[in-house]
This record gives structure tokens, C-alpha cells and sequence, in this order.
């Protein structure tokens, strides 16, 4: 797996925000552009799957253009949990404090960035929720819906997460977080990896939030969203019901 250039460490902030791709050709450009436009400032990592439209040479443009955007090529598609995990390492090994994570296509809309990092001041993990009053979806048929608020009530039922989106992507991490659950040991994909990131993070004791936001289906391109996907998360749940969370690692102090 190709990482980040030793010359890309140069000028670290204390913000990324991960974005993980695959034949997202027609969003990245826009969505980086608008991603650094937004304050605070924000490192752009984007994860790319070997993207067969050009996804990962069209952020590479961008990469030339601003030493803030940061391009992880991988050499298939590996799925979204391993591609949250390179992106989370490369956050940290560049001493990012505050890590995000969203989807390339603005279904997660970049204007809610702000208010999930005030969230994240005074809590661990800020998650942007489709569940809490003032949040909702818009373009989504009855089937997706139901899929979808099935898949969040059979893990809040079944593994007592007190959030109300578990399977929301758009979150903000403290980087303590990260270094004690160990993304990287997590074998689950899709929704399942955000179901079990969720519940060690409970698990571990910290402090969750959650801040409304609307999701919107996306402008280009065609869904990755499956019925296996929903499939496989529940059957993470299952697995997770009849397992111990692992031991947290001893947390990094942030001031």
C-alpha cells in the first residue's frame, strides 16, 4: 500500500478528513475543492480503491495543487473498513488531532464539518445523524429506508448502543480514540466495520455525541449501498453480541 510522502508531513494541521473512493471521478474534484474551502482548515486524505474512471489521478491533480490533499493508492478494491483503517494511520502518523470521515459522492454535505468538529471539542467521537431530531434523509425510496433504520434498530436493540445512527459514515474522531480501539484489528467491512468501530468505542468508555444532519442520496454516479451489506451487518451484530470487547490501549493525552 502506497502512504503518504515524507514531503507531505511538511505542514500538519490538527484536522483530516478521510475520503475514501472508488469510481468517484465526477465528486472528488468538487468535493476537495469545497472541503478546502471550509474553516478550520482541513488535511484532505483521499483512499483510493484503484479506481478504473481515474478517481485517484484526477485527486492526484489536486495533491499537486495543494500540500493540504493527500492521495492513498490502493492496488484493488479492498473495501471501506481496510480503507477507513490506511486512512486512519495516516492521520495519526501525521499528529492529526481531530479525524473525519465521509463519503465522496455529498451525500454528507461539507457545510455540517463545523458543527461536527464543536462536537467533537467536548466529546470523544461526533457522529452526523440522520436519527436525531432536526436530522432525516431526502431521495431515498421506502425500501432503502427501511433498510436502514431496521439495520440501526436491531444493533441499538441487540448491543445496547445508545446512539441512534450506528451506521452513519460522517463522523469526527479524537485521535485518542483511534489509538485505543485499534481500527486496524477490525476485520469487519461497510456497515459492519462502523457497527463494531461504534461499539468498542462505547465499549471503551468514551464520550459520543451525535449532531443532526440531512442526508442526501448522492448527485453522481451509482450507489456501492447493497441488501448484503445490511445482510452482513446484521450478522456482525450477532457476532458481536456473543463477544467481550477487546482491552482499549492506553490512550494518548490530548490537550
Amino acid at each position: 500500500m502506497a502512504g503518504i510522502r515524507p514531503s507531505d508531513k511538511s505542514t500538519i494541521l490538527k484536522t483530516a478528513v478521510i475520503v475514501p473512493t472508488y469510481n468517484e471521478a465526477e465528486n472528488v474534484a468538487p468535493l476537495i475543492e469545497h472541503l478546502l474551502g471550509l474553516e478550520p482548515e482541513l488535511h484532505i486524505i483521499v483512499v483510493d480503491d484503484n479506481s478504473p474512471d481515474g478517481t485517484g489521478e484526477v485527486a492526484d491533480e489536486w495533491a499537486k495543487r495543494s500540500p493540504r490533499v493527500h492521495v492513498i493508492h490502493r492496488p484493488q478494491k479492498l473495501g471501506l473498513g481496510t480503507a477507513y483503517a490506511a486512512g486512519f494511520a495516516a492521520a495519526l502518523d501525521m499528529g492529526c488531532d481531530f479525524i473525519l470521515t465521509m463519503d465522496a459522492d455529498f451525500s454528507h454535505n461539507p457545510r455540517y464539518i463545523p458543527a461536527l468538529l464543536e462536537l467533537a471539542q467536548n466529546n470523544d467521537l461526533a457522529i452526523g445523524s440522520r436519527y436525531v431530531s432536526g436530522g432525516g434523509v431526502r431521495l431515498w425510496g421506502w425500501h432503502r429506508r427501511l433498510l436502514s433504520r431496521g439495520a440501526n434498530l436491531i444493533a441499538r436493540t441487540l448491543l445496547r448502543l445508545r446512539a441512534h445512527d450506528c451506521t452513519a459514515g460522517f463522523r469526527c474522531y479524537r485521535a485518542q480514540v483511534l489509538h485505543a480501539v485499534d481500527p486496524t484489528s477490525i476485520r469487519s467491512d461497510g456497515y459492519s466495520y462502523l457497527i463494531e468501530m461504534l461499539w468498542r468505542v462505547q465499549n471503551a468508555g468514551f464520550r459520543i455525541a451525535e449532531t443532526p444532519i440531512v442526508f442526501t442520496d448522492r448527485r453522481k454516479g451509482t450507489s456501492k449501498i447493497s441488501q448484503s451489506e445490511i445482510l452482513k451487518a446484521g450478522w456482525t451484530v450477532l457476532q458481536l453480541l456473543f463477544r467481550h470487547p477487546p482491552t482499549p490501549k492506553p490512550a494518548l493525552k490530548i490537550e
